[in-house]
Formats: C-alpha cells, structure tokens, sequence
C-alpha cells in the first residue's frame, strides 16, 4: 500500500512535470525519486505519468489520482494540526463557571477576551454559579473551571482541588446617597452597627455574608439584615430604596446606581477572595492553557 510520502513525491512530479525540479523541490536525488513513483505505480496496477527523456505528462489515471492525493494529504496535514493545536491547548471545549460578581471583576473579561486571542478553537460554556456549587460541580465533573470567591471549606475538596488566587478585592459599603456617611472618603463598619443590612440569603452567597458577620463580630456587633435580594447587583436597588446597607466588593462600583454611594472600608478582613479552581487530578491541554492565560492577564492588569 502507497504511504504519504510516496503521494508528496508523485503529487511534486506531477506539478512540476520534470523529475529533476521534483527532485530539486523535494531536496533529494533523482533516482530514489523515479523508484518511488515506479514503486507507487507496481501498487495501484496503473500508469500515472508518461515520460521519455524530455517530456512528463500525466494519464488520465494520473490526473484523477492527482486530485485525490492531494486530497489525501490535505486531510493529513489538517488532523495533524488538529492534534499539535490539542497538545498545546489550543483546541476542545472547557466548560467555565463563574459568580454573578465576578463578572463586574475585570479579571474575568480581560481572561477570556486574552484567551480567544490565543486559543481561537477553544470553545467556552460559560454559567453563573454560585461558589460553593461551583466546588460541587467540580469535583463531580460537571465544569471545568470556576471563578469563585472563597476556598473549599472541607479539607478533602481542598485536596482535590487546586486553586490560584488572582485577587483579594477589598470590600466597599454601599449606602443609600442621603446617608450622613456616603459622603465619607472611608469609614469602619463599627460606625454603622446600628443600621440595617440587606444581604443575599447565605444558602445561595455564604461566602459574602459570612463575611459581614465575621467583620461586624470583629467591630462588636450582629448585624441587623432585615431584607434578601437574590442577586448581589438586587441588593443596591435595595440600598436605593433606604432599606439598608449592603456590603459589597469594590468591582461593583462599576454599577452606577442613581442613590447608591459606595465608600471603603478600613477594617482588616475586609476584602474578598478571587480565585480559579480546577480539578487537581485534571491535567487537559485546554484547561491548563488557560489557567496560564488567567496568570499572565492577572499579571498584566497588576492584579
């Protein structure tokens, strides 16, 4: 049976039509190349090429395999790209998981729009999840990556999983622009503990609410969360309307909310965790290439 190299040497004498240019193109000596073509011909039973000492032309058999070895060999050339582009993590699917504040972070953008420069033929299936969730459909195989805001909680997920933080984002309260404080370059939470608080419902955002009540137990109080709003970006509405004061991280003042003043926030702790999590045991191509454009766009950005 014929191999691609015999096909790369009839298809050069075919279109050159003199084996001394195939032989020049092809940088090899002429007579292994006639053995070859006779070789190639002795296989299919046929003749391709007629040929006397000045002349070359192909048969009709020889034009019609022509067409076809050229075929051949695009197609080779094309699954052998294909596969360089998968080793190198440029090709296949990831399927990426990300909070609903992460999307205000530029860190999540500026990833994604670095990656499809790079890896075009990576095709991205972006959800919003929740953090811990996201650790849940990790380790279940159900994504492939997340950006989440906090670490595993149980020391067997943290095993299993590997994570890289790319920013501690500090924390801003929001309060409603009347507030005797909006007006404030930076304040302490123990400033406001006799104010009301909207929050997220913990079984969906643990993360930031467990830190509003780790800060506010810090600064000597429980704080007073008298309304939920499903989503972070609900919770200014609700600052908006006078309901209370929302904690919030500091991407989010790209939300620009008429009655809604964001001012930061001097305690210690009070920032929130970004980071990008994986399976530890998941070493594809595609994943790992972009977990090393997050690192270089992270860097970057001088995150």
């Amino acid at each position: 049976m014929f191999d691609f190299r015999q096909l790369r040497y009839f298809v050069a004498v075919a279109e050159e039509l003199s084996f001394t240019r195939a032989a020049i193109r092809l940088h090899l000596s002429q007579p292994p190349l006639s053995q070859q073509i006779q070789s190639l011909e002795q296989d299919l039973g046929v003749r391709l090429l007629e040929r006397n000492k000045r002349n070359v032309a192909l048969t009709e058999p020889g034009r019609i395999f022509l067409e076809q070895a050229r075929q051949i060999l695009a197609k080779a050339d094309e699954a052998r790209s294909q596969v360089v582009a998968a080793a190198a993590g440029y090709s296949g699917q990831l399927r990426l998981a990300y909070t609903v504040s992460v999307s205000f972070h530029p860190a999540l953008p500026q990833a994604l729009l670095r990656h499809g420069q790079i890896a075009p033929n990576v095709r991205m299936h972006l959800s919003e999840m929740y953090t811990e969730p996201q650790f849940a459909a990790l380790l279940a195989g159900q994504i492939d990556v997340g950006f989440v805001r906090d670490e595993p909680i149980h020391a067997q997920d943290a095993r299993n999983l590997r994570l890289s933080v790319i920013d501690r984002e500090p924390l801003l309260l929001a309060l409603p622009s009347g507030h005797p404080l909006s007006g404030r370059s930076s304040l302490r939470l123990a400033e406001v503990a006799g104010d009301a608080f909207v929050s997220q419902p913990r079984e969906l955002a643990a993360t930031l609410y467990d830190r509003l009540v780790k800060l506010a137990d810090k600064a000597g109080f429980q704080p007073s969360i008298t309304q939920h709003a499903q989503q972070i970006n609900g919770l200014l509405a609700l600052v908006a309307a006078g309901l209370g004061l929302a904690l919030v991280p500091a991407s989010m003042r790209a939300v620009r909310l008429s009655g809604v003043s964001y001012v930061p926030l001097e305690d210690a702790d009070a920032y929130l965790l970004l980071a990008v999590a994986s399976r530890s045991d998941d070493h594809s191509p595609a994943l790992l290439q972009f977990l090393s454009t997050v690192a270089e766009s992270a860097a970057a950005s001088g995150l």
